[in-house]
């Protein structure tokens, strides 16, 4: 079993997987609002196989999409990491590793996902030595792109790609792709 994952912050603790993070995260993965940029909110049987995934990823690649909590109260927020996307039909910029962050509604808004992004690009940068991170949303999520450029991603609308998950006239199937490579974040970070 490979180590835990932790990663901290000045606010947040970032860890692997445990088995009381099933509750809270099936909370928040079968809230609509929080998962209105996906095509459904999820039941608790697909929000244990995502943690399952989440920790055959941890095993396989030394990463993925991992717990983030408060420091100070241990509350549990949501996930933040590293991934390599695993979808059954390729994406178009395949293969690379993706940052993605899924915090509950009352995390939002107070830079969690910031906070713990720049975290995981130094890890990605910084520790295993990355060439580059992207990270996509539908062009309807607003505040996740937002989070992407706080973090110093960058979008080329010429990247823009319809999901090939998702039917091409489904309302979330365009999305937006933002990249950030280990020489941009090594200039920013002096």
């Amino acid at each position: 079993m490979t180590q835990d994952i932790l990663l901290e912050t000045e606010r947040l603790i970032c860890r692997s997987w445990q088995d009381a993070d099933l509750e809270p995260f099936a909370q928040m993965c079968a809230d609509p609002e929080v998962m209105r940029y996906f095509p459904e909110p999820l039941t608790y049987d697909q929000t244990t196989a995502l943690i399952d995934k989440a920790k055959a990823k941890q095993e396989q690649d030394g990463f993925c999409f991992v717990p983030v909590e408060t420091k100070e109260t241990s509350e549990f927020l949501g996930f933040v990491g590293l991934s390599i996307p695993a979808y059954p039909k390729p994406l178009p910029f395949d293969p690379c590793v993706e940052i993605g962050w899924r915090l509950k509604r009352s995390a939002w808004g107070k830079g969690y996902a910031s906070e713990a992004a720049l975290a995981w690009l130094r890890f990605g940068f910084e520790t295993i030595g990355l060439d580059e991170i992207v990270s996509f949303t539908s062009e309807t999520n607003i505040p996740s792109q937002k989070v992407m450029a706080r973090v110093g991603m960058g979008r080329d609308p010429a990247d823009d790609f319809l999901h090939p998950m998702l039917s091409d006239t489904d309302v979330l199937a365009l999305h937006v792709l933002y990249r950030l490579d280990r020489e941009t974040w090594a200039s920013r970070r002096m």
